[in-house]
């Protein structure tokens, strides 16, 4: 597939873990949240894995190290290798190494992960702004418990000129209890103190993206994410093919107003997605019809849906969704569809 605009949710005779030879699978809201896997992960990737797809687990939560990830993901169920799991931890410690001298001091406000990834480049992770020779401040998902203090040390060097780094802007972060603040609100109370920009590693961006094709060598790769801006937008940058899943921050409705870079490949509703084909969506006289519905948009501004089944039988409503998404994205092009479309979601209980 290339960047140009999608209007349609692609189709795949095959299943998608045949027809692609690794998965980069986002981690929190994909695999697992809040720490206990989500329904259908773990059989669904042993699966693919014995089918032969390749796994790859890319997050752009800088928290953990690759050796927790994969230690946690095999308490899941889900045999890993450090080596496997890419975090946006190592693509902004690469991006900082291609900067600096090597040895060079580097705040850290953020967890583990960033400080490992910086010694694995050769660099000096500090704690204190006042530092000699600081040669960059990095910024990464530090926990719900991160001492407040750290901001401000950051601001001190920022402020100072120090350059400043950042491993993701993800402003939402998924967990058991909900949608809790992620790395990106922390990189805003920076910002605002200090009115400086930092350079960006983790998804949706180039570093992260390349990060991933070096450690992995995937040729085929399919990105499987929940998140739009992040997950699904990467993919459009890399000019690769991506499954959403509807298990984690993006809902049915977010869904049909994306714009063309945040335009998934594929939509299912888990991970069960990747062991199966895709239907086809097909223009009709109406509108598009996938399955047992049949998508149209109204003179009035309203998206519709109606059962193409016999008798009045609906489909599965993820067909439903995906006729949904080739009316919404027709009628926006390369903008945003304003079509009212909540009864028709109602209708599908998505």
């Amino acid at each position: 597939m290339t960047r140009q605009s999608r209007t349609s949710p692609a189709a795949s005779e095959q299943s998608l873990h045949q027809a692609y030879d690794t998965a980069l699978l986002d981690l929190d809201g994909v695999v697992y949240a809040g720490g206990e896997a989500i329904a259908h992960a773990v059989e669904s990737l042993a699966a693919a894995r014995a089918d032969g797809m390749h796994l790859a687990y890319v997050t752009n939560n800088a928290l953990r190290t690759p050796d927790a990830v994969a230690e946690h993901l095999g308490e899941l169920g889900i045999p890993t290798e450090a080596a496997e799991v890419i975090t946006s931890a190592q693509a902004v410690a690469r991006l900082i190494a291609e900067q600096v001298e090597p040895g060079s001091k580097v705040l850290v406000i953020g967890g583990e992960g960033l400080r490992v990834a910086l010694r694995e480049r050769g660099l000096v992770p500090v704690e204190s702004a006042e530092e000699e020779g600081l040669a960059a401040v990095v910024q990464g998902y530090g926990g719900p418990d991160l001492p407040w203090g750290r901001f401000a040390e950051a601001s001190y060097a920022i402020n100072r000129g120090v350059p400043w780094f950042a491993s993701n802007t993800d402003l939402t972060i998924p967990g058991a209890r909900g949608i809790a603040p992620g790395n990106g609100a922390a990189v805003e109370v920076v910002r605002i103190a200090t009115g400086a920009e930092p350079q960006v590693a983790g998804k949706p961006l180039p570093p992260m993206h390349r990060e991933t094709v070096l450690r992995t060598g995937a040729r085929r790769p399919l990105v499987v994410g929940d998140r739009l801006d992040t997950d699904i937008e990467g993919a459009f940058n890399g000019e690769v093919d991506s499954l959403l899943v509807l298990t984690g921050v993006t809902d049915a409705e977010q869904l049909l107003r994306a714009e063309p870079r945040h335009r998934p490949t594929y939509v299912d509703r888990d991970l069960r997605g990747l062991l199966a084909g895709q239907p086809e969506v097909e223009p009709c006289a109406e509108g598009f019809r996938c399955g047992g519905w049949t998508a149209v948009a109204t003179n009035g501004g309203v998206l519709e849906l109606r059962e193409a089944g016999e008798g009045g039988e609906a489909g599965d409503p993820l067909d439903g969704l995906r006729a949904l998404c080739a009316a919404a994205w027709t009628v926006a092009g390369d903008g945003v569809c304003t079509f009212d479309a909540a009864k028709a979601l109602a209708r599908l209980g998505l």
